[in-house]
């Protein structure tokens, strides 16, 4: 039971782990597109 109960845990910690990265990404990339942006306005 508790072995059950540590693999449920397990594989939501690593999903919502997983699903953190990819958004702090998306983050990241699209900050990196408004910046670019206001590079090429000021060219």
């Amino acid at each position: 039971m508790i072995k059950k109960l540590m693999l449920a845990v397990g594989l939501t910690t690593m999903c919502l782990a997983a699903t953190a990265c990819n958004t702090v990404k998306g983050l990241g990339e699209d900050i990196q597109s408004v910046g670019e942006a206001g590079e090429d306005a000021i060219d």
